[in-house]
Parts: C-alpha cells; sequence; structure tokens
C-alpha cells in the first residue's frame, strides 16, 4: 500500500468538535491503495485543549484505523503571539528527524494550508524524501487577511506572504482547492490550470443512514439551527438582528434559534443576543462529529449567514456545516452573495443576499410557515444533491486519482 503524509495543523479526530475533512479522506483512501497519515498539533483548535500528556514531546495513535502523529505544541488563547508561536512551533517540529521517526516513508506528502507554514513543512519534507508535494489550498493567503481587512496590501507582511504562496504554488505536483473558483486567483500567478484540482469539502454519509433519517418534527414551536465557528466570517450578528426583526411575529409562530459552536466572537454573542432582550436564542456548547446527526434530527430548518464580503467570496464558498446539514435532510436559509451556491442548486431551501438582516428574517418567517410537505421537499431534495456529489467516498476517489498520477 502507497503512502501519503497529510500535514494539517488542525487535523481533528472524530471525537472532536471541528471539521474532519482529512479524517474521512484518509478512511477511504485505504479502499483505493493508499495509507495516508495525518501530522497534527497536539493542540486543538477549537477548544485549545492539549492532547498530550505533560511528559509526551510526541504521539502516534490509529483511531478507526487512521494513523495520527499528533506533534507537541504550545498552548495558547485568542489569535495574537501565542497562535503564532503555536504555528511555527508545529512547523519546527514536523520538520525534525526525531519527530517523524518511525513514520513510514511517504511517496507523496499533502501540506495543507489553514495557515501557510504547514504547507512550507510539507513541501521542504517532499523536498527531503525525493517525493511530489501536493499543496492544498483551503485559505487563499493572504488575499483571505486582506479581504477581512487584517492585512494592508501595501505592507510588508503581505508582500512577504505573497511570496511564499507563490514559492508553494511553483513547488507543488499538483494544487488541491476546496473553493470551485480558485483557479481564477492561482491561474494568474503563472500556474497551469491543468495543475489544479478541486476536491471540495464533504460529508461522512455514514453517519446519516438515509433508510434512519428521523421523521421532521413540525410540531410546536419551529427550530432554527445554526451549527459550526462563532467567529468574523460567521457573519453571526446579521442573523442576530434578523431574530430581532422576528420579535413582532411570535405570536403567529413560535420561532426558537439554537447556536451550537464555540469562537472567539461567542462571548460578544451571547451579550449583544441579552441586550437585544432575545430569549429565545439558545447558546450551546460546541460537538463533536458522530453528535451531530442526533443533533440535526432535532432541527426543523439551518441557517447558514455568510457575511456581506464580496471580494472574500468570489471565489466560492465549501464550509463543512453546509454538507452536515445537507445530509440531515433539511431545508436550509443561506445568506450569501458568494460565487457559487449549494442550497439553490440543489434546490433545498432559500437564499437571500448576504448582510441583510430583513432579508434574512424574512426568510426565516417564510420556512416558519411552509407546509411540512414543501421542507420536507426541500430536505430530500437536500440530501439527493450532498450523496451525489459530497460524500468522502467521491471525494477520496477523486484524490486517489490525483495521486496516482504524480506518484
Amino acid at each position: 500500500m502507497k503512502q501519503v503524509w497529510i500535514l494539517n495543523h488542525y487535523a481533528q479526530e472524530p471525537t472532536g468538535a471541528g471539521g474532519t475533512r482529512h479524517f474521512h479522506l484518509a478512511e477511504y483512501l485505504a479502499t483505493h491503495g493508499w495509507q495516508a497519515t495525518l501530522i497534527a498539533a497536539s493542540v486543538e483548535f477549537t477548544s485549545g485543549r492539549q492532547r498530550l500528556a505533560p511528559e509526551e514531546r510526541r504521539r502516534y495513535e490509529r483511531i478507526n484505523g487512521v494513523p495520527f502523529l499528533w506533534i507537541r505544541t504550545p498552548e495558547y488563547t485568542g489569535n495574537g503571539g501565542g497562535r503564532m508561536l503555536n504555528m511555527l512551533s508545529y512547523t519546527w517540529q514536523a520538520l525534525r528527524t526525531k519527530t517523524l521517526k518511525g513514520l513510514p516513508s511517504p511517496d507523496v506528502i499533502i501540506g495543507s494550508s489553514v495557515h501557510p507554514f504547514a504547507a512550507v513543512a510539507a513541501a521542504l519534507l517532499a523536498r527531503r524524501f525525493k517525493v511530489p508535494f501536493v499543496f492544498e489550498v483551503r485559505d487563499l493567503w493572504p488575499q483571505t487577511l486582506i479581504d477581512m481587512g487584517r492585512l494592508r496590501e501595501s505592507s510588508f507582511t503581505t508582500w512577504a506572504l505573497r511570496k511564499l504562496e507563490k514559492w508553494l504554488y511553483l513547488r507543488a505536483a499538483r494544487i488541491v482547492v476546496l473553493l470551485p473558483g480558485a483557479w481564477e486567483y492561482i491561474v494568474p500567478l503563472g500556474i497551469p490550470k491543468e495543475r489544479i484540482v478541486w476536491i471540495p469539502n464533504g460529508v461522512d454519509l455514514s453517519l446519516f443512514p438515509s433508510s434512519g433519517l428521523p421523521t421532521q418534527k413540525f410540531l410546536g414551536s419551529f427550530t432554527l439551527m445554526y451549527f459550526g465557528a462563532h467567529g468574523q466570517a460567521n457573519g453571526l450578528e446579521n442573523l442576530l438582528e434578523a431574530m430581532t426583526l422576528l420579535k413582532d411575529h411570535q405570536q403567529s409562530v413560535s420561532i426558537r434559534l439554537r447556536m451550537i459552536g464555540d469562537g472567539p466572537l461567542k462571548p460578544f454573542l451571547i451579550e449583544k443576543a441579552k441586550s437585544l432582550g432575545l430569549d429565545n436564542i439558545i447558546f450551546e456548547p460546541p460537538v463533536s462529529k458522530g453528535e451531530i446527526p442526533n443533533l440535526a434530527s432535532q432541527a426543523d430548518a439551518f441557517v447558514i449567514p455568510v457575511p456581506d464580503l464580496p471580494k472574500l467570496y468570489r471565489y466560492g464558498i465549501s464550509p463543512n456545516k453546509l454538507f452536515d446539514y445537507l445530509a440531515a435532510a433539511r431545508p436550509i436559509i443561506i445568506a450569501t452573495g458568494s460565487a457559487n451556491n449549494p442550497v439553490a442548486d440543489a434546490e433545498a431551501g432559500f437564499t437571500v443576499p448576504a448582510g441583510e438582516p430583513l432579508a434574512l428574517s424574512e426568510a426565516i418567517l417564510k420556512m416558519a410557515l411552509s407546509s411540512k410537505e414543501e421542507r420536507a421537499r426541500m430536505g430530500r431534495a437536500g440530501r439527493e444533491y450532498v450523496e451525489k456529489n459530497h460524500g468522502f467516498l467521491q471525494l477520496s476517489g477523486r484524490l486517489a486519482v490525483m495521486l496516482k498520477e504524480i506518484s
């Protein structure tokens, strides 16, 4: 069996909260003749939990048959210097021969750019082992930071990151992108389009068996649900403002919103909901992937309020939670101006413009007043769409084809 190493600083085991893309790809890659080893940081991104005991510098273990190498990194809070130190520590430790001792020699090495330094480590390791390097682009650094207002185009940091990203693109035998339009950004940098492969996020459909989908519960109050990160890029202030506009309609239909997850904006959002008198919003802690199907069965509909950042989303979106929503066979309300829209493609719900609380509130009310037959139809359409396009079995097959081409 051929070996591929996947360096993803924030790779997650299935019992944790957060994205498990690489775990599920690794699970199914085995059926295509590839053994994937995930090389990840010991500190969990969503919670700050340290996975390793004080005396451990590393841990190699198998989780549901998938090999994980946890590299010790320092704990931190927030997005300041502590997080940067955590990133650099991971990168340095991943390059040490001592850290990698005992791993099977790789045939291909993938570096995933949740931040670019993990990809740099992967590129340097690929050169050391004389194997192909694959650059997986999850966020377009530094363009994402510029579009979110965190970096100035003219700054030295931006200049340095642009040099770094081009170095990674040029070294990569293949570039895996999660956004369908990312090639429009990469090709003008001098990269041949045929080197770019689109493999979006997906869902482990075995967690949501179609034969066991629960009956939709259109009784009593209407439960709208959001689960995922509570950060700047999630548009949740817009959602709270929309819920404020719905207060006058509570006599015609009782709408409650459950917000499950964590992130830097969560304390602010809790305080804002209190100040607005929104006692029909319930904030809940994050859950593991394995708990999501049962959680999702308690929703009448889901909501995704993508922020109004047209530059940021001009190459598309591929949020993990969207495919969980679709697999759960529930209708979805999405507020977005992105280049792609899986909800519209699937005919699985309502779409409104991003950044317009009134339009979002009207869509929520319309969904709450829709017939159970119409909501069930949208839910089934979403399920059929995700089965056809976003199951990890299919996505791992696309990854395996690419790996075979370059190895």
